[in-house]
Parts: C-alpha cells; structure tokens; sequence
C-alpha cells in the first residue's frame, strides 16, 4: 500500500506539472500508433530487413558480436531505449518549467516518439551504419531490424512513462544502475555508444574488443 501510495502521489504531482491535457488519452495512444508505424514504413522504404535474416523471431538477444544483435525485439541495447525515455521526459518536463509552453503531458510523449523515430531512421542510414562499423567494436552491425526498431520506440515509450510515474531519484537511480551493468556485462552502454559515435577513441575501442 505503499509503495502504491507514492506512486499515485507523484504522479498526480506530475499531472499537476504539465500543462491541461487537450487531447483525450485515445487520441494520443492514435497518434502514437500512427508515428511508429510511419517510422516503420520509412525504414522499410529504406530497405531495412522487417525481421531478422535468419528468419526467426526471439524476444531476446544476448549475444552483442553477433550479426543476429539488433534484430529481434529486446537485446542488451533496450535499456538505453529506456533511458532515452527517462531523458526526454526530464527535458521536456524541464522545458515545460523554464519556459511556461503549453506543453502537456500527451504532447511530451508524441515529441518524444518523433525524437526517438526520427534517431532510429538516421541511425539505419548507410552512413551511420558504416561509421559504427568503422569506428566501433560493431563489424557485424548492418544495422536494425524493421521489428528492433520498433522495440526501441516502444521501449523508449515504456521509459517515459515509468520517469512519470515513479519519483526522480529512482529514475535516477535506475538509469545509473543500467548504464553500470550493462557496462560491466557487455563492456558497451548509452554513454559509451554516444562517445563512440562522436568521438571515438582508440582506447575504448580496444578495452570493448576485450584487451
């Protein structure tokens, strides 16, 4: 009771945050709907892979040097979709403060898809695609599957809305905890991914090749 308790008090906390809500919660789960399927459509115009080449379908993937990484629905690199969440709910909740836009909850959420869609879409073009593979540890990465992607999304989503829903030092801590483990398991995390996009370095590249 709670643990239930304190949940319901910080997110009726967080409502009160937002500014009023002016799209009923169908119309926002809709046009959720229609943003990730439209992502969907433009990586397959893209000529991305809908599924896995191998033809299978697996909820998970742990296996990070494998060309079978990225291509089924959950995988080590989840967690950072998750993150990604928590950050874009910390940011436009923050924009929200600072400025005083009329930035609802609902609208937070849909920039927040058409932020993480419009990654997944540059992040599967060729260029991105072969700068991971030049630059990282990635030699078997051609990028994602139609179906990661959509997880990724849809993982971001699932992010955004535990940030809402649980106080922010347990967000907090929950980032951190996943940025840690994941590190130590598979020498590779958000931080680590976006130096290595930016700013790649020589040395974390050897370290993550396990030497």
């Amino acid at each position: 009771m709670a643990l239930a308790d304190t949940l319901s008090s910080n997110a009726s906390s967080a409502r009160r945050d937002w500014a009023p809500n002016r799209l009923r919660p169908w119309a926002v789960g809709a046009l959720a709907a229609l943003l990730v399927a439209t992502a969907a459509g433009i990586l397959l115009w893209m000529g991305r892979e809908a599924i896995c080449k191998c033809g299978t379908i697996k909820f998970w993937q742990g296996i990070v040097q494998s060309s079978e990484n990225s291509q089924h629905i959950a995988d080590w690199y989840t967690f950072s979709h998750v993150i990604h969440g928590f950050l874009f709910y910390g940011l436009f909740w923050l924009i929200r403060r600072l400025t005083g836009l009329p930035i609802f909850f609902g609208l937070a959420l849909l920039l927040s898809i058409v932020v993480e869609s419009a990654w997944e879409i540059a992040e599967n073009s060729p260029a991105v695609i072969e700068h991971y593979r030049s630059a990282t540890i990635s030699l078997d990465y051609y990028g994602d599957s139609v179906l990661n992607s959509v997880s990724d999304i849809l993982s971001m989503v699932i992010g955004f809305l535990i940030a809402w829903a649980v106080p922010v030092w347990l967000t907090v801590t929950g980032a951190l905890a996943m940025e840690l483990i994941v590190g130590w398991l598979i020498r590779d995390n958000l931080t680590l991914n976006v130096i290595m996009l930016l700013w790649p370095m020589d040395w974390i590249k050897t370290w993550q090749g396990g030497a």
